[in-house]
C-alpha cells in the first residue's frame, strides 16, 4: 500500500508518474524515487533539473528538443509506503518543497 502526493500544478501527473515508476520500474526506496532528478515538457520547452546529466541532458537537445535549465525545482512531495510484510512504514520526503512523511 503507498499514500503520497506531489504538489506542483501542471507537473503533478507528470510527477506522479516519475515517482511511481522509479518505485515499481526500478525498484527504488520511497526517498531516492522522491530525490531523483525531474524533467517535464511544457510550453514547447524541456526544463530539466540540475540534477540532470550533461550527457543526458545533451542526448535530448540532440534528438531535437529545446532543453532548457528548469527555473525552479519541478514539484514536491510525501511518501508512506506500507511494508505489511516487515510491519513497517517507509516514509520520503521532497527537499525540493516544505512537508515531511509522518505515519503511525
Amino acid at each position: 500500500m503507498l499514500g503520497f502526493g506531489v504538489m506542483g500544478g501542471h507537473y503533478q501527473p507528470v510527477g506522479q508518474v516519475h515517482v511511481l515508476t522509479n518505485l515499481l520500474d526500478f525498484g527504488q526506496d520511497p526517498q531516492a524515487a522522491i530525490d531523483a532528478p525531474r524533467a517535464f515538457a511544457y510550453a514547447g520547452e524541456l526544463q530539466v533539473e540540475r540534477g540532470v546529466p550533461a550527457a543526458t541532458a545533451e542526448g535530448l537537445a540532440r534528438l531535437g528538443h529545446r532543453v532548457v535549465p528548469s527555473p525552479k525545482p519541478l514539484g514536491g512531495g510525501q511518501m508512506i509506503m506500507v511494508d505489511r510484510g516487515r510491519g513497517v512504514l517507509i516514509g520520503g520526503s521532497d527537499p525540493r518543497k516544505d512537508g515531511l512523511a509522518l505515519g503511525y
